[in-house]
């Protein structure tokens, strides 16, 4: 069974739809996604309606980003944190985005599971957003491999899937755990802004995994992003064309 694993979409809905036509092409039997649908994106709305509309097919999974709980549970407390810790542009784009999804998209984002354990041919999988003790939690490609078995010394997955940090990478713990961050189709933090996503492919209790990066028209993205009406959107732009860094 061929599994398309995608993260970090980030109201990029261009990318969304070129990796989703990158998963047809690809045969993929299911598709989850693990979290942070919007947030500092060119096309929220639209891409909450996709996602939405997406959420009922039989072959689809989707569990919550750290993004999608602070846009479902926003508050001025929320804001003003942002700000404090240095991520002002960011707490405008999220200030803007919660102005202009409604209370249907606002409910879907703050029903979805923080995590989800699924069987498949035997191989346990955990779906989280940053790691199984936080949905924050970064996990690199310089995360210090005791770390990372530190993260997950709690769960019996044979495979633990995650994204958030927007660069892919992979471990292989003492304890015999496979942890992959599939990394960020909306916003790729990768030297070639491309999206990326992950196939897992199971067969017979064994599996291989490839990353995959989708060219998409990350030119057109920026600039609907930089017309978006909060302070610092033609900077989060820039980013879709060279990334920089994370948070702003």
């Amino acid at each position: 069974m061929k599994i398309a694993i995608l993260s970090d979409i980030h109201g990029n809905l261009t990318a969304l739809n070129s990796v989703m036509d990158d998963i047809q092409k690809n045969k993929c039997d299911k598709t989850f996604f693990l979290g942070d649908y919007v947030l500092a994106g060119p096309e929220p709305a639209a891409t909450i309606d996709y996602c939405m509309h997406i959420s009922s097919y039989d072959n689809t999974e989707m569990i919550q980003g750290n993004t999608d709980k602070m846009i479902a549970e926003y508050s001025d407390e929320i804001f003003n944190s942002l700000q404090e810790n240095g991520a002002p542009i960011m707490a405008n784009a999220l200030k803007d985005d919660v102005s202009i999804l409604n209370d249907t998209q606002k409910e879907f984002l703050k029903n979805l599971p923080a995590q989800k354990e699924i069987e498949i041919e035997g191989v346990k999988l955990l779906l989280v957003h940053g790691s199984p003790r936080r949905n924050n939690e970064d996990i690199l490609p310089d995360t210090p491999p005791k770390e990372v078995e530190e993260m997950v010394e709690n769960t019996d997955a044979n495979i633990i899937l995650c994204g958030h940090t927007h660069i892919p990478c992979g471990f292989q713990t003492l304890s015999k755990k496979t942890v992959i961050n599939v990394g960020s189709v909306g916003r790729p933090f990768t030297e070639q802004p491309k999206s990326c996503y992950l196939i897992l492919d199971i067969n017979d209790g064994k599996f291989t995994i490839e990353h995959k990066f989708v060219r998409y028209d990350n030119k057109k993205s920026a600039e609907v992003l930089a017309k978006r009406n909060f302070e610092g959107a033609d900077k989060l732009a820039q980013v879709l064309i060279n990334p920089t860094e994370r948070h702003m």
